[in-house]
């Protein structure tokens, strides 16, 4: 068990791109420092976010143009006014309106002003960004400027020449959009101070950053376009199987996420070096990190390419306790999770088992009346993260009022709490239960109900838009939650 996991602690789950504020979306402003004090001040020490790299047009953070990069909707337009990369003639009253091409508009001007009049420690700093990280910056911001030259379109309808990667191509390439590409980096730049700005105000308030790692990557991501040899492709670059899950709780048709499968031959023939910068890139970032799917390391549903839901896939084998032994051997401090939720076998939880790593317990998973149900409290173990629910359930109030007489009745004789209300009642099992870790999301700690869900599994629309405002967080929803951190002994 790690040591920042050895101990009991109380978290909250919110996305930056639910903070409050102006714009389509939170970013990395005052509200996200503001948010870190309300953790401090309720006595939380976790602040779990989703991933947060760079979605396509859904939104998804699951579904990112790279593994590495940030999103650049989450940058702070204010931090660039203040640091005089930006005219006064050119800065804008309301620095939180507009939509991403504004933003990315401004962060462009900009990157000249930064050209201009940025002081030489700076500049000496974007130099020492760019090499660090070269080596996945450079073919990202390519292919964010192609991607922007072709229109958005997949890089599987690019030119072939550009598809195909040939060299000439990519030196013409990187020569005509020399500039463009320069922007680009500048961007990833920008982000990435942002968040160590947050991360070390954070760490001075006690508060745990704990990241989200998507065990795949989109097909249309960087990662896929510049590294094809550690994917399942055939030689024209197109996927024959695609990833997702067979039908479960959450689906009855499974998902079919359509990401590409990883080609393990080669991973393990790298030692599995693909791996090992992902992992860097996400460890520089978070104090916790949770791998998404986890039991895609030990088996994943492949699913033909032709078929329009999962049903008819299969699991294939994957070598977990390789790369597991990578990771641990490479990063020996790190806090790693296993999300070990779905169809879960013996085999996957030996991988877990076998590496110490914290699995999730949901507790509306929890009450289908069986007492060996392992998402009931009483049995849990230390060694575990507890949920009242994820960003993929409903909220506990919406879920809740969604249930029979029947099943409500059958929840409350086994809280033996008809005095607490909804979502209350999870909420005080959760922070009393073995559990060394103990996540709420925020809906529930302010008592909203499924019109504030965050995504719904299997759906394309209407997701990953939820935001709340300061003045939906009472004193006594506040109070409340302070009240349960301290009296089980999560308190900072």
């Amino acid at each position: 068990m790690s040591a920042c996991l050895n101990k009991r602690r109380a978290g909250v789950l919110l996305h930056i791109s639910s903070l409050p504020g102006g714009g389509d979306c939170g970013d990395l402003g005052q509200e996200a420092f503001n948010f870190v004090n309300f953790l401090h001040d309720v006595g939380a020490t976790v602040w779990q976010t989703l991933p947060l790299g760079m979605p396509h047009g859904d939104g998804s953070p699951y579904q990112c143009l790279s593994a590495h990069a940030g999103n650049p909707a989450f940058i702070n337009v204010q931090w660039l006014y203040d640091k005089g990369w930006i005219p006064e003639e050119d800065q804008c009253l309301d620095c939180n309106r507009g939509r991403l091409f504004w933003k990315t508009c401004v962060v462009n001007k900009a990157y000249y002003g930064f050209l201009e009049r940025a002081k030489k420690e700076d500049r000496q700093d974007f130099r020492d960004f760019c090499q660090k990280h070269v080596g996945w910056l450079d073919d990202f911001a390519l292919f964010i400027a192609l991607r922007n030259v072709f229109g958005q379109k997949c890089w599987n309808k690019w030119p072939e020449a550009l598809k195909q990667r040939q060299p000439l191509a990519i030196k013409e390439s990187r020569q005509l959009l020399k500039e463009a590409i320069e922007a680009i980096k500048f961007e990833q730049y920008v982000f990435f101070k942002q968040w160590h700005d947050l991360k070390v105000y954070a760490a001075e308030k006690g508060v745990l950053l704990f990241g989200d790692i998507p065990i795949f990557v989109s097909y249309d991501s960087a990662d896929v376009w510049a590294n094809r040899e550690v994917f399942k492709l055939n030689q024209n670059g197109d996927m024959e199987v695609v990833a997702g899950v067979p039908p479960d709780y959450f689906s009855e048709f499974g998902q079919r996420w359509g990401n590409p499968h990883y080609d393990w031959d080669y991973l393990r023939k790298t030692d599995y070096q693909w791996w090992l910068d992902r992992i860097k890139s996400q460890y520089e970032m978070f104090d916790i990190l949770r791998i998404d799917h986890f039991r895609g390391l030990e088996a994943a549903w492949e699913i033909p390419a032709v078929e329009d839901t999962a049903i008819n896939g299969k699991w294939v084998k994957a070598p977990g306790v390789e790369l597991l032994k990578a990771i641990e051997d490479k990063f020996p401090a790190l806090s790693l999770i296993a999300e070990d939720l779905g169809i879960i076998t013996q085999e996957v939880e030996a991988l877990r088992d076998d590496f110490d790593l914290p699995g999730m317990k949901i507790l509306q998973f929890a009450f289908d009346g069986h007492p060996e149900n392992p998402y009931l409290p009483m049995n849990f173990t230390q060694n575990c993260v507890a949920y009242t629910g994820t960003h993929d359930n409903d909220t506990t109030l919406g879920w809740f009022n969604g249930l029979s007489d029947a099943e409500k009745q059958r929840i409350y004789d086994y809280l033996g709490w008809s005095t607490l209300p909804m979502p209350d009642a999870l909420m005080h099992a959760v922070l009393g239960s073995a559990a060394n870790l103990a996540i709420i999301p925020m809906q529930d700690v302010l008592r909203l109900g499924s019109a504030d869900r965050m995504n719904t599994p299997g759906t394309t629309s209407g997701n990953w838009r939820w935001r709340f405002d300061w003045s939906q967080l009472s004193e006594e929803n506040a109070g409340r939650f302070a009240h349960f951190i301290g009296l089980f002994g999560r308190r900072s």
